[in-house]
């Protein structure tokens, strides 16, 4: 697929992710791909039926159809388009099921780069082709055994039907193979007219293997009699033990009812092989040929009459017409079948692949004189086979490859996280310090779950001065290395700008700079929200900036109120980093004693419920409204606790972080802070 144009339909309803997607796509080296983006599972489908799509990558978490049902319809609509299916889940279960569904990959959103991406769809469209090429051929024989003239059959030692084509029901006068098998159960008793004649076949497949017209007269449904030539062979399993009789049958009735002169005979079995889609030829004792169909006439591009007294020296190359020539003495030497699968080389044309059988020809004396040979063209398949073995053996190479690379990335991942955990906080300042912590007049705790290796969720406690505590939380997208790669870059952002932390719509603002500054050099923003506080226990108040993030909400154990942080001016303020000269608004509410500030990421709500109820902020707040009376540490368990309760899987699907900062019941409120 060297610069080949690949025209991609992405059914994705995230902007963020279709717009990565696409840059890694533009990296691609030696193709060139197309994307087109629908946000909808019936905006994509409208548009796979218009055609002209090489390939499919599909979402399965979309809002108007979620899960396989989404695969489903697409595969429906178009089967012969290959489709990669793109999950925010890591789950081997659900990916196995996408595969067998037909699924040509299952790739994880989180683990994505522009290699893998593109090196999946150049081997989901191969692997396509290949199928769609094997059911062709498939449906190629499949046709030939359905639309032969010939009857074509398997029967059963005890002499029921296995198989048989349309042409043997039509022969036997049936209006189906089905209708055959439902009347004709029992050849001995009621196909052949003379009552021994299924005992004398059976004999000679004892004594032989192969039975060759073996003429009969039978009868047809309606009880009509005519005569049929059966060629027939036992097919045994590798103990020899008989496992079932295959073969043809022509009615002969009309060559019968003729003289039985040889000039009639021959005409009859030139007509009927020469209607036949297969090459047929005769050759003598000495390897001459003495018959040719119309097809091998033009296979090998000679007339009859340059081909009847020939040899296969005459007509191919020497190793192959030396090669021919052992096969057929074997046969003319044993009297057996033989089929094989052969390359065959035309006369100033590629290799073919042919599936040969040749029989012995005999006189009436049962005597050998000479052989018949039947082949048609299977090049098609071989040459499909042999595509799917180098795929195969390119997929092998590919796993192992990504085995070794996972292994690595395993390794790296463990160390990043033991590097994220130390720069989280360990332990707390007491205010006023250097008070012990149980007499803290501000104590704190947390909850840190990462989804991943590595999160991208951040949180710290800074000591301002005795009576200044400075809380900080914020929240990158993903839970990737990326994402934990930013917020380190943010707590170093952070601790520069310690002087200007008494002001955190100050301090907001300038690390909005900062971070955009350095990711736009990378090229790579990631909406990053965050939220920083001050409590301030001389003034008895807490002043705060929120960069888009979730509101914390403030706890009044006293009187058993709960609200949310939002800002004074009642307007949201931008993630940080995303707009130039961004400004942050400073609020302030007062602080009282017994009071609880808890601060958290969206990872605490984001989260589908197994009957596909969705969480949410105002889920949150009536949960902690119940439970205003419990300990930072007990309402945050019980949280946790009821969410993955009640999640659909268990678990969360996005980092969480919950941070709790208590004010002790002690805490005197200053005179000059009323």
């Amino acid at each position: 697929m060297q610069d080949e144009l690949i025209k991609i339909l992405l059914i994705e309803d995230v902007p963020k992710f279709a717009r990565l997607l696409r840059e890694m796509l533009e990296g691609a080296q030696g193709v060139r791909f197309e994307v087109e983006w629908m946000e909808s599972l019936s905006g994509g489908l409208r548009r796979l039926a218009e055609g002209g799509i090489d390939l499919v990558l599909l979402d399965l978490s979309l809002s108007d159809c979620k899960g396989l049902d989404s695969f489903d319809q697409a595969r429906n609509l178009a089967w012969h388009i290959p489709i990669i299916v793109l999950s925010s889940l890591d789950d081997e279960t659900l990916a196995v099921k996408a595969v067998h569904a037909g699924a040509q990959d299952y790739l994880v959103k989180g683990q994505i780069d522009g290699h893998l991406l593109a090196r999946s769809i150049r081997y989901a469209i191969e692997r396509k082709r290949t199928e769609v090429a094997l059911l062709q051929v498939e449906e190629k024989y499949h046709s030939i055994f359905e639309n032969i003239v010939e009857g074509i059959f398997q029967t059963a030692p005890d002499g029921h039907y296995i198989k048989a084509n349309p042409a043997l029901a039509r022969i036997y006068g049936y209006d189906s193979p089905e209708d055959l098998f439902s009347h004709l159960t029992d050849i001995g008793r009621k196909l052949y007219v003379d009552p021994h004649r299924r005992s004398e076949f059976i004999q000679l497949m004892e004594q032989f293997d192969v039975v060759k017209d073996f003429e009969s007269q039978v009868y047809r449904k309606d009880r009509s009699i005519i005569w049929i030539s059966e060629n027939v062979r036992a097919v045994r399993d590798a103990k020899h033990n008989l496992l079932f009789y295959e073969g043809t049958v022509e009615d002969i009735t009309e060559r019968k009812r003729a003289e039985e002169a040889i000039r009639n005979s021959e005409a009859f079995y030139h007509s009927l092989v020469e209607s036949l889609p297969q090459n047929i030829f005769r050759k003598d004792l000495n390897e001459r040929f003495t018959f040719a169909n119309r097809l091998f006439c033009m296979t090998l591009e000679k007339s009859l009459d340059e081909i009847v007294g020939k040899t296969d020296f005459d007509f191919f190359p020497p190793a192959l017409a030396t090669k021919y020539q052992q096969d057929d003495q074997k046969i003319l030497e044993t009297g057996q079948l033989f089929e094989t699968i052969e390359e065959y080389q035309p006369p100033g044309g590629e290799k073919l692949y042919v599936n040969v059988v040749k029989t012995p020809i005999y006189d009436s004396n049962g005597k050998i004189i000479g052989l018949q040979g039947i082949f048609w063209d299977i090049t098609e398949r071989k040459r499909a086979e042999e595509r799917i073995q180098k795929a195969t053996e390119e997929l092998a190479a590919s796993r192992e490859e990504l085995r070794v690379k996972n292994e690595q990335m395993e390794e790296d991942l463990a160390m990043a996280r033991e590097i994220q955990q130390a720069i989280l906080p360990q332990q707390y300042p007491s205010f006023p310090c250097p008070a012990h912590p149980k007499e803290s007049t501000l104590r704190f705790c947390h909850r840190y779950l990462p989804t991943g290796a590595v999160g991208g969720d951040f949180f710290n406690v800074l000591a301002l001065s005795d009576t200044k505590a400075g809380v900080f939380i914020c929240d990158v997208m993903g839970h990737g290395v990326r994402a934990a790669l930013v917020t380190a870059i943010v707590r170093a952002l952070v601790e520069e700008l310690r002087p200007m932390a008494a002001d955190p719509g100050q301090l907001l603002g300038q690390l909005s700079r900062e971070l955009r500054a350095i990711l736009q050099q990378s090229g790579t923003p990631l909406y990053t929200t965050a939220f920083y506080l001050v409590a301030d226990l001389a003034t008895s108040q807490i002043s705060y900036a929120n960069a888009g993030h979730p509101k914390p909400l403030l706890i009044h154990r006293n009187s058993g109120e709960v609200e949310a942080l939002g800002n004074c001016d009642g307007k949201p303020c931008p993630a940080l980093g995303l707009l130039e000269g961004s400004v942050y608004t400073t609020s302030k509410r007062p602080l009282a004693p017994n009071d609880l500030l808890m601060l958290f990421t969206d990872g605490l709500y984001d989260v589908e419920g197994v009957y596909e109820e969705l969480f949410g902020p105002q889920w949150l707040l009536d949960e902690v409204r119940k439970r205003t009376h419990l300990s930072a540490t007990t309402l945050f368990d019980e949280l946790l606790a009821e969410i993955k309760m009640a999640s659909d899987d268990g678990g969360f699907i996005d980092d969480v972080c919950l941070i709790g900062m208590d004010v002790a019941p002690w805490f005197v409120v200053p005179p000059l802070a009323s």
